[in-house]
């Protein structure tokens, strides 16, 4: 580890960790630390990746911080996952952070190494990604189930499969980013009531569609972390920063998350215990998750609220986003998932259309809360950030895509908000 004193908090799914984490961070209080840098990860393959993680990230904290301070870093270790590049969603990736589910991913492994060009195979692939995100059998049909799961779960898996084929864009081997110019393909479109698009007749053509299979379960698993990264803040994070709060009431805790990391963090203040503010700043690092989270109104529903309503209040400094128009991973898959699901108060645009109802905020920062603040990255070391409220800080300059976090303009943010957030 780049940095001392570190320790490591680790949740499993449902939020539940071993005991006494609080009890280690607030011993952290009594040998002199005065703030306490808290990162959560992203997607990872596993919890030596996420440890790598934290220590090249922290690497460049030590003299950052001025006078007065005294540092401590930890990190939330929860269990996540990555996808590689091969052909084949890495299976045994899956395995690690989804064991219960072994027997479903063999199959769908199965299903997609073979690509059988039948629509029997396509119809069982449907329901094993429903098995996989415990969504309902197709019985109650998809009506059933509107609002409650994204669309892509329970609509025609052939014509899913096909949307995001043409999303992925026409080369057979290729991937997001992987179309002319770097650019995404086509999007097919929805029919009248948020129906799917036509997308011609399928008989003989129907084996390209499995490369649009592989997108599927990208995201239903992508479904499956979102609610998990929930629930462990929620449930596991916030509850344990309160007891933190009780017994060391003076140290200053500083949330830092990168992309489902950052619903994390966010999802534990809704966590946190009634009266309990331990939380001094939180900084989301390409936010994977609405950039209404915080609005009390969404701007295309009035009547209706962000998750995370107000939430930035129970912060006792600010709540940063740092978002870059680089990250395609927000920008252009992840909008598809969020229209899929139907999902308008949970993130991303998609391209070409200038729908913002499925903005992520770590694609064009906080919306919807008056007030909130802009900067850019080169802004923070000479301006720094407002002691409170949400602010945006616009960091392309230096993050070029999702995962590109191991920068020290970051942690010079970072540090900035904590500045910001002492008394």
């Amino acid at each position: 580890m780049s940095v001392e004193p570190y320790r490591e908090i680790t949740f499993d799914k449902d939020g539940d960790g071993p005991a006494g984490q609080s009890a280690a961070l607030a011993a952290l209080a009594r040998q002199g630390v005065t703030d306490l840098v808290l990162l959560a990860h992203g997607w990872n393959s596993s919890p030596s990746g996420a440890t790598r993680l934290c220590s090249d990230f922290f690497a460049p904290f030590p003299g950052l911080f001025g006078p007065g301070v005294e540092a401590g870093y930890a990190g939330v270790i929860w269990p996540s996952m990555m996808f590689t590049d091969e052909p084949v969603p890495d299976y045994r990736a899956l395995v690690t952070v989804l064991p219960e589910k072994e027997p479903v991913l063999g199959r769908l492994a199965e299903l997609l190494a073979l690509a059988p060009p039948h629509e029997a195979a396509f119809a069982e692939f449907g329901a094993l990604l429903r098995e996989l995100a415990d969504v309902p059998g197709a019985a109650a049909g998809a009506a059933g189930l509107a609002g409650s799961v994204p669309e892509f779960l329970v609509a025609d898996p052939v014509e899913v499969c096909a949307l995001f084929t043409e999303a992925l864009g026409d080369d057979p081997g290729g991937g997001p980013g992987d179309g002319p110019d770097g650019e995404f393909g086509e999007f097919g479109e929805f029919g009248e009531s948020g129906e799917f698009g036509e997308f011609g007749e399928f008989g003989e053509g129907l084996k390209r569609y499995w490369k649009g299979a592989r997108e599927a379960l990208r995201q239903a698993t992508y479904y499956v972390m979102k609610r998990r990264a929930g629930r462990v803040g929620e449930s596991g994070l916030g509850p344990l920063l309160g007891e933190v709060a009780r017994t060391a009431p003076g140290l200053r805790v500083h949330l830092v998350g990168h992309s489902m990391g950052a619903r994390l963090v966010a999802y534990a203040l809704r966590g946190l215990p009634e009266g309990a503010r331990p939380v001094a700043s939180v900084t989301l690092l390409q936010g994977a998750f609405s950039h209404y989270a915080f609005a009390a109104r969404l701007p295309h529903d009035p009547r209706r609220s962000g998750a995370l309503r107000d939430l930035q209040r129970r912060v006792r400094g600010p709540v940063v986003a740092c978002y870059s128009r680089h990250d395609t991973a927000l920008g252009v898959m992840y909008p598809l998932a969020s229209r899929l699901a139907g999902d308008s108060a949970s993130l991303t645009a998609l391209p070409g259309t200038g729908d913002p109802r499925w903005g992520a905020i770590g694609h064009d920062g906080v919306q919807g809360v008056p007030g909130t603040a802009a900067r850019t990255v080169a802004d923070v070391p000479r301006e720094g950030v407002p002691g409170s409220g949400c602010v945006n800080v616009d960091t392309a300059e230096v993050v070029r895509s999702h995962s590109d976090i191991r920068r020290p303009e970051l942690a010079r943010v970072v540090v900035s908000a904590a500045r910001a957030g002492r008394p």
